[in-house]
């Protein structure tokens, strides 16, 4: 199985493309072991389809199947151009629906489902959350990153099933700190973290229609709302290339 290991912005993500549809928790849990596998934080398997450009499975490192993903999008739209899948403007479908991109060499910017309000201001544990779904939920409080607690964020993620973000606004930038579901623990960075985190700042008033916002890997991205769509743009890497021993394609 040849497979390739991409990072987005410190999200990594392990990539093959195939025609057969099935079930590969399994695979997704032995090749993002870090241990024992390759290492990710999620599989993403890329699959043909009649209406649009391809389909994805895209599985969380536990093995769970995430409805989307803000990075894995960008790193899979940049392996699809790469290998002859999709042309630079592409559309794919994902279980949270169809993502629109473009790519322009290491640059990718990822236009994301139509996001919702799940749950408004609430107060909760001495911060006030918001609760966005910007292709999967996000719990958001605007404070410091510095507050960022693992414990508090891994009792948040349980009760409310959701990923938990700590988002703070310095000089009209935007900082965030993501703990997910699926890896149970703080990533690097999220894409759809920042996209639901620019949301709560905006709302406050905090920044404008587009802003740069870093996670906790120190990568710039950009993000922009546009007739009330998300876009979200940063550079992706193909780490490398590998053979892996393995018969479940």
């Amino acid at each position: 199985m040849v497979l390739s290991k991409y990072s987005a912005s410190g999200n990594d993500f392990v990539i093959f493309h195939t025609f057969k549809k099935e079930d590969r928790s399994s695979l997704a849990k032995e090749l993002c072991d870090r241990q024992n596998g390759i290492g990710a934080d999620g599989l993403i398997v890329i699959l043909p389809h009649n209406e649009y450009d391809f389909e994805w499975q895209f599985y969380n490192a536990d093995g769970s199947v995430a409805e989307m993903c803000g990075n894995g999008s960008r790193a899979a739209m940049h392996y699809a151009y790469t290998n002859g899948l999709a042309p630079k403007k592409m559309r794919f479908l994902t279980l949270a629906g169809v993502i629109l991109g473009e790519v322009e060499g290491d640059v990718v910017e990822s236009q994301l489902t139509k996001h919702k309000l799940l749950k408004d201001t609430f107060e909760e544990e001495g911060f006030e959350w918001k609760l966005y779904d910007t292709g999967v939920p996000h719990l958001v409080t605007i404070s410091s990153i510095d507050k960022f607690d693992k414990a508090l964020a891994k009792k948040m993620r349980e009760k409310y099933n959701a990923n938990v973000n700590f988002a703070e606004v310095k000089n009209s930038k935007l900082y965030v700190r993501t703990f997910e579901r699926g890896v149970e623990d703080e990533t690097l960075a999220c894409g759809t973290g920042m996209c639901a985190s620019f949301l709560v700042a905006r709302d406050l008033g905090l920044v404008e229609d587009e802003v740069l916002v870093y996670p906790k890997s120190k990568e710039e991205l950009t993000i922009r709302l546009n007739n009330g769509r998300l876009y979200f743009k940063g550079k992706v890497k193909n780490t490398f290339i590998a053979d892996y021993k393995c018969n479940d394609l």
